[in-house]
């Protein structure tokens, strides 16, 4: 059955588990991860298809089950599976889009490595995606294609099916010129993404670095501007951009460039915070606590999140706060990200060296100012320490949005509380009224942090009902492919 929407993501929509000897499909752990939020557009649609990779020891097998028709809450859809071996895996998505994609999206040129990279096997793993949905897609079907590991699957979906609608969502950053180009795919690359009808991004500064980028290589410009809405314009952060590209030309061809922020579902985080579970739990913390405040951090154990600086930063603020120390407690959640990668070891054994250091320093029989939890937490459990804690410390050094502070004011039903977060993080531009700060600075770190924690109940309540309102503006279910609608457009001929 042909499909009027096909996803392309590397993920599969669910998780699969063995049961009594038998696979079964279930929902993905956490509510608010992109899967999810993809997901409910097969609502939208009579029939939809997802397209993903699957790890397979012998993609030759005849028995793999290449596709799976699926029917739950969300609709409808056939899952397409393309079975990959560990070692196209590991080629494509350990080597290629984290050793060399990676650190170049998040300008961290010093550990960007291409020479291991097999670009062959890439463009072969982007073709079959594209083969896929195109076999999926029907006539005039709307593509969406997910993230920086598929750059050149709407190139050659162009030419397998130009009669298709073709949009582009990138979930990470986009920089600017001087550092993209160090890629030397940088043109196939390019030139594949504008084979879109759309290219979607978080922010305005990450699609004007995109049509910069084009320019430069391909002489591109843009064929129209707007003004950045005005809630998107927040002083005193380095993302703010105050014009934004709107459409370019290329080739015969004018490609629409939108800026839709990811958001959450905050009716479901409500639902769950209010919950009479979350409510005791929360009490019990607070409780544990006594008069101590509690900071709140999570993140991915990955060098662009900043632990390190934010760790070293309340070393700092011990040492010259002495007054602070057994009257504050910073608890720091870094759930590793990729494993048997030496990179993301190296982080993992940097972060408990350096927090075992800080708690022996200062710490006492009865008070640790650490505890360092190396592992995911159960939504269900994590939104209790979101409803606790008297802040949450967000400061990665580069992020394309970051969901978990939207997650935190999405929890804080009792309009307190206060978000201390980088200048650097995608979700500054929405969230200004959040203790902004810059994680390269040690002054500005030391100072947000000291801020956070001296804040005057009005000032707190005054600025968490400000974030309160971006979130809920920005909601998931506010997000859309761009500028293009979920079903065809009709043509004459289907009108008639």
């Amino acid at each position: 059955m042909s499909s009027d929407m096909v996803i392309v993501y590397h993920r599969q929509p669910y998780e699969e588990v063995e049961v009594n000897g038998k696979t079964v499909f279930r929902e993905n752990k956490s509510p608010n991860g992109i899967v999810p939020t993809l997901k409910s557009f097969f609502g939208g649609v009579d029939h939809g298809a997802w397209i993903a990779w699957k790890l397979a020891e012998d993609p030759d097998n005849p028995d793999f089950e290449e596709r799976v028709d699926i029917e739950d809450d969300y609709g409808k859809y056939t899952v397409s599976r393309l079975p990959l071996s560990p070692e196209q895996v590991r080629e494509f998505y350990h080597v290629t889009s984290k050793e060399a994609f990676w650190p170049i999206l998040h300008s961290f040129k010093e550990r960007y490595n291409y020479d291991p990279v097999d670009w062959e096997n890439f463009q072969t793993v982007n073709m079959r995606f594209a083969e896929a949905a195109a076999a999926e897609a029907g006539p005039g079907a709307l593509v969406w294609v997910h993230d920086y590991n598929l750059w050149l699957v709407p190139g050659y979906l162009r030419d397998l099916r130009p009669d298709v609608r073709i949009a582009f969502f990138h979930h990470t950053p986009f920089p600017s010129a001087d550092i993209f180009n160090l890629l030397p795919w940088r043109k196939q690359i390019v030139k594949s993404l504008l084979a879109c009808d759309d290219i979607g991004f978080h922010i305005p500064r990450y699609a004007a670095n995109f049509v910069s980028v084009a320019r430069s290589l391909f002489g591109v410009e843009p064929s129209k501007h707007d003004k950045v809405p005005e809630k998107w314009v927040a002083e005193g952060t380095a993302l703010t951009e105050r014009v934004l590209p709107t459409y370019v030309k290329f080739e015969d061809r004018e490609v629409a460039i939108s800026v839709t922020p990811v958001g959450v579902d905050t009716a479901y985080i409500e639902e769950q915070v209010g919950s009479e579970t979350a409510i005791s739990k929360a009490l019990e913390i607070r409780s544990e606590l006594g008069a101590s405040k509690l900071i709140l951090s999570v993140g991915r154990t990955d060098y662009t999140k900043g632990g390190i600086e934010q760790l070293t930063s309340l070393e700092r603020l011990l040492q010259d706060n002495p007054e602070l120390r057994g009257n504050i407690r910073l608890m720091h959640v870094s759930v590793p990200a990729n494993k048997d990668m030496r990179a993301y070891e190296e982080i993992q054994n940097d972060l408990e060296q350096t927090a075992g250091r800080i708690n022996g320093r200062f710490g006492t029989l009865d008070w640790q100012p650490i505890v360092l939890i190396s592992r995911a937490i159960p939504f269900a459990e994590l939104i209790s320490y979101y409803r606790a804690a008297d802040i949450a410390w967000i400061t990665p050094l580069a992020d394309g949005m970051n969901l978990v502070c939207k997650e935190f004011v999405a929890s804080r039903l009792d309009g307190d509380g206060v978000l201390v977060l980088s200048e650097f993080a995608g979700a500054a531009v929405e969230l200004s009224d959040a203790v902004i700060a810059n994680p390269f600075s040690h002054r500005s770190m030391d100072l947000a942090i000291k801020r956070a924690l001296d804040m005057t109940e009005a000032e707190r309540r005054r600025r968490m009902s400000g974030l309160r309102k971006a979130v809920i503006e920005g909601d998931v279910h506010n997000w859309t492919p761009g500028r293009l609608r979920l079903t065809p457009t009709p043509t004459a001929a289907t009108a008639a």
